[in-house]
């Protein structure tokens, strides 16, 4: 991370200039791959290297994801280096492994050292920036040297951690002064300007939890207090990962979950003390401050639930045995084992049934079809007959209710899973004459609270629908950053606070995510969707998406002029870190359920095809449609 200079210090040096260290213990420099070493202060962990024998793979002792042998540090600043070699090096030192930055607050000169705020935001670009000087090379402005800092920036990170996908040109300048006889950085702005390999290395995506809150529906015995929301961040993953995501959690949701959660924290808790780790048990204690200390049990519990699945998500090797909350003191204030955990609290992935796989076979029949059988088999209700031909249906989470859209798409049924009992008439009727296959009703889709959401893709006005636990008079939901735009698709998460929208704008279709808002009292609600905004915002022409996870979507589409393509992207429009997934063709619909463990199921041109985790596509029904999970 070093500057460029060839004397007989650094020839003997590796130089590192923000790239990815891998544990593969190589690392580009210029077009050749050195082997990494223990080299001064760059690497911290190292041990011995034989020169000689076979080349043999190692395993590796399981440890929490972030926790690696292989520590990255910057270079201090060089004697006599010049205003743009030192701009190179701080940017490379702002790639380090340093909590607080020592080595790149080197580069500052002492008025920047006291107001640079790194963690103010953090600019994600294509590729690390380039420096450029201001004027022509060389030249000297009268205070010192400017120098400005060029590229293509994708998406920004700010004080709360949260990610927001912003294309846009990245332009920015640093000037520099003589402190001494020696250059440094005078003005520059704040936060980290990175490349999205540096980015990727040093950051990782956790989910922190809050609960849900239903506002004007809260007094519903379904809407339970203890169902929680997954709210994605980018943290730091080898500076303190537990500490840091726990902190993060204390400071509450981000600014687009603040209006639809809460907290079971009291106002101003903090970390009593600020090195976490779990011990040989995997068990984890946090000493909370004076604020946590007045709690009740059962808000003790609720505390220590958000605290488990978030530190869980950020140590997803090791499994926590359990969370104990004590006061600045070491008393304990309550435990919550990993049992109590997943027994008592929903969140997403975590826990709750895994749910079958569904689909529409060749005969209009709904089929279900679990891991270890060998061929599907139709539901024991109304829908297992083949007696009504669906165009789509969607199973509720509980998997005793199916709901189901008419061939032609204009009608919605609702009918039992169990019994032979006819199914009712029709629960909805579309307000269109749904013409082709992208009119009329979209498949339906039930949330965690046993409601069922639907959208009518009128040509003349598109509608937001909710039925009261499947049943009932739909009731219109607003959706005002909608505009002149259609729904095309829905699919709403298990925990009713957040909506996937496929909308179509003058030809393309792009994925769009929603807030679901509870406003009004509690005998009149009403309901909203605000603040839609990209998830997969690369994609042109998005075809079809499911939830797979707390904040994790599956999504089939294509770029501009692209292939199509599958992959997983997160709520906040970042790629996600799931592995990637092996190519198949036509998909015209794709399931996922949120318990990641769970085979993604799709329609496709080889008929209704199953991806189990790290295996490939195979075909389980070569005539079929529209699979899905429950929910």
């Amino acid at each position: 991370m070093g500057t460029e200079h060839e004397d007989e210090h650094t020839a003997r040096t590796p130089r590192f200039r923000g790239r990815a260290l891998r544990s593969t213990g190589a690392v580009r420099r210029g077009r050749k791959a050195v082997l990494l070493g223990c080299a001064g202060t760059l690497l911290a962990g190292c041990a011995s290297m034989p020169d000689s024998g076979d080349v043999t793979a190692a395993d590796q002792p399981p440890r929490a994801d972030g926790d690696s042998q292989v520590r990255v540090y910057g270079v201090p600043p060089q004697d006599g280096a010049q205003p743009t070699n030192i701009v190179r090096s701080f940017l490379d030192a702002t790639t380090s492994d340093e909590a607080d930055f020592r080595t790149a607050r080197m580069y500052l000169a002492k008025s920047a050292k006291q107001t640079w705020r790194p963690f103010l935001v953090t600019n994600v670009l294509q590729e690390r920036p380039k420096s450029e000087p201001e004027a022509q090379p060389g030249r000297e402005d009268a205070d010192g040297y400017t120098v400005t800092l060029a590229g293509s920036q994708v998406a920004t990170v700010d004080a709360n951690h949260a990610y927001t996908p912003e294309e846009r040109p990245y332009r920015e300048t640093i000037h520099l002064i003589k402190e001494g006889d020696q250059w440094r950085i005078d003005r520059l702005p704040d936060g980290l300007v990175l490349g999205q390999s540096d980015f990727q290395r040093i950051y990782r995506s956790v989910n922190k939890y809050y609960f849900a809150s239903y506002k004007s529906e809260s007094d519903d015995p379904k809407a339970g207090k203890n169902v929680l929301v997954a709210d994605p961040v980018y943290l730091r993953q080898r500076i303190k990962p537990i500490t840091s995501s726990v902190e993060a959690l204390l400071g509450g949701p981000t600014d687009w979950l603040d209006r639809v959660t809460t907290s079971a924290f009291p106002p101003g808790t903090r970390l009593a003390a600020r090195d976490l780790s779990l011990d040989d048990s995997n068990a984890l204690q946090v000493k909370l401050s004076k604020q946590a200390v007045n709690t009740d049990t059962a808000q003790c519990k609720r505390m220590a639930a958000q605290l488990f699945f978030t530190v869980q998500d950020m140590t997803r090797a090791s499994k926590i045995s359990e969370v104990e909350l004590q006061d600045p003191n070491g008393n304990s204030l309550c435990a919550l084992t990993q049992d109590q955990a997943q027994r008592d609290f929903a969140a997403p992935g975590h826990s709750g049934r895994p749910g079958q796989e569904y689909f529409i076979d060749a005969e209009h029949r709904v089929v279900t079809m679990s891991d270890s059988a060998t061929e599907p088999m139709p539901v024991r209700g109304p829908f297992g007959t083949g007696k009504t031909p669906l165009r789509s249906v969607a199973i509720s989470r509980g998997e005793t209710t199916a709901a189901g859209v008419s061939g032609d798409g204009r009608y919605l049924y609702v009918a039992g899973l169990e019994g032979a009992g006819e199914r009712g008439g029709p629960l909805l009727t579309s307000a269109g004459a749904a013409k082709n296959a992208d009119e009329g009703l979209t498949a339906p889709s039930w949330d965690g609270l046993g409601d069922l959401w639907i959208a009518d893709r009128d040509a003349h006005r598109s509608r937001l629908l909710r039925m009261r636990e499947g049943k009932g008079d739909p009731e219109e939901v607003t959706v005002p950053g909608l505009g002149q735009r259609r729904i095309k698709a829905i699919k709403v998460a298990a925990d009713g606070i957040r909506i996937a929208i496929l909308v179509e704008d003058k030809g393309r279709t792009t994925l769009q995510l929603g807030r679901v808002e509870r406003d009004g009292t509690s005998a009149h609600p009403t309901l909203s969707v605000q603040e839609l905004r990209p998830i997969a915002p690369q994609l042109e022409d998005v075809v079809a998406a499911s939830w797979a996870g707390g904040s994790r979507l599956v999504v089939v589409g294509r770029e501009a002029g692209g292939v199509q393509q599958m992959q997983f992207m997160e709520t906040d429009g970042s790629a996600s870190d799931a592995q990637t997934l092996p190519g198949v063709n036509g998909v015209k619909a794709v399931a996922a359920s949120e318990d990641e463990t769970r085979p993604l199921i799709a329609d496709a041109s080889e008929g209704i095809v199953r991806l189990p985790p790290d295996a490939n596509w195979k075909t389980v029904a070569k005539d079929g449609t529209a699979p899905v999970y429950p929910g």
